[in-house]
């Protein structure tokens, strides 16, 4: 398994491409099918949360909302033209906001218990003068 340690800004980017690509094959794939695409998402916030580093724990929760709403870009339906596809986004959006919630609660918990676990390892660290 690998372990990289991405920085807050490399979460974002790991994500946000990660999730467009994965919107982009959906649309392929499966006609741009919204269940698809969100389900895929929770694995993308877990390994966000899992591979940014420790200085960083914090903007993991904060970049997978991000992520997802850019990966629904070629995944929402709205036609042609600027106002209708943010149309489509906005509805896109709002019909998957329990996916969207239940990512970033995942992510949040993986932070959390990373966090937890750090700051218990720190306590059990001997203290050097």
């Amino acid at each position: 398994m690998p372990n990289p340690r991405l920085t807050g800004l490399g979460g974002g980017l790991f994500s946000g491409v990660l999730m467009l690509v994965l919107g982009g094959l959906d649309l392929l794939l499966s006609g741009g099918s919204l269940t698809v695409y969100s389900v895929l998402f929770l694995p993308v916030c877990v390994l966000t949360a899992l591979w940014v580093r420790a200085s960083d724990l914090l903007s993991a929760p904060v970049v997978v909302p991000i992520a997802f709403a850019v990966g629904l870009l070629p995944v929402a339906d709205g036609g042609h033209g600027f106002g209708a596809r943010m149309m489509g986004l906005v509805t896109a959006l709002a019909t998957q906001v329990g996916w969207l919630y239940a990512g970033t609660l995942a992510a949040a918990v993986v932070v959390l218990g990373r966090g937890v676990r750090r700051a218990v390892a720190r306590r059990r660290a001997p203290h050097r003068p």
